[in-house]
């Protein structure tokens, strides 16, 4: 199949998925609540109870607090593209799909693109929020713009992940409990609301290598939301989060693309 056909029945597909954003605004709208109820029990309930190691300022860990609300939000907001899969095999949709003459590898690429877009939205808002409660950037706009960047590209590797993973589950309800239990330790057992410093030994080291982590330290060191006086990370992963984070990235994307593609074309109608 020709890369113009897999791109032109990609972009048929994602607008497919847009259009029901439209439809659908609930969806947004309780994708986006989540997070901004996080930010504010965060900023306001549990924030004067976490100290950040060289922040003086009060605003200090709000600004810590945003890169990692950021980095859940988007890695939540790619379970839309599994959730939205298991459904439509579920429906006989995928069915549907396969029988028409449309290239196979386009219904996973329009699906996990059109998902990017929900993520830009959650983040625009989320960034408002942000703002609202004292959070601000730091940096050039460059070195920001690099920072939202990196959390779009991590999040569509794992929409890729949940992609795989919403066909190969019996349905929607299945899928949503055991992505819970993966992703909401695999987001709190790092440092995206409490320094690293704060955990246990082996909780620690997890964290250290968490993904998680490197681009939650990787979005913080481009917004410049470091406060002076923090220590250097002690762990090569956030020492180079930048690095760490694409090779994640990367990795991700080169085993779970085939993997899906291959697990559409065994899926049927339940």
């Amino acid at each position: 199949m020709a890369v113009p056909t897999v791109l032109s029945d990609a972009h048929v597909i994602a607008r497919r998925n847009i259009i029901k954003i439209k439809r659908v605004p609930d969806l947004l709208v309780f994708t986006t609540l989540s997070p901004i109820m996080f930010v504010l029990l965060f900023a306001y309930v549990f924030g004067g109870a976490i100290d950040v190691p060289g922040g003086t300022d009060p605003d200090a860990y709000r600004e810590f607090l945003m890169a990692g609300i950021f980095a859940q939000t988007v890695i939540f907001g790619a379970t839309i593209t599994g959730a939205g899969l298991a459904e439509d095999v579920k429906k006989g949709i995928i069915d549907r799909f396969r029988s028409l003459p449309m290239a196979p590898s386009a219904v996973l690429t329009g699906r996990t693109l059109s998902d990017v877009v929900n993520n830009v939205i959650v983040l625009v808002v989320m960034s408002l929020t942000g703002l609202l409660v004292g959070w601000a950037i730091h940096s050039s706009v460059g070195e920001a713009a690099l920072g939202f960047l990196l959390l779009i590209l991590f999040a569509y590797a794992i929409s890729w992940m949940m992609a795989w993973l919403g066909m190969l589950v019996p349905s929607v309800e299945v899928f949503n409990n055991a992505t819970f239990i993966v992703i909401f330790p695999l987001t709190f057992v790092a440092n995206t609301f409490v320094p690293l410093e704060s955990l246990p030994g082996p909780l620690q080291t997890f964290a250290e290598w968490n993904p998680v982590s490197a681009v939650t330290q990787a979005s913080r060191d481009l917004f410049g939301n470091i406060p002076p006086g923090v220590p250097e990370p002690a762990s090569w992963p956030l020492q180079h989060a930048e690095l760490y984070t694409l090779l994640w990235t990367v990795l991700i994307l080169l085993v779970f693309i085939p993997v899906a593609n291959a697990q559409y074309r065994r899926s049927t109608s339940r």
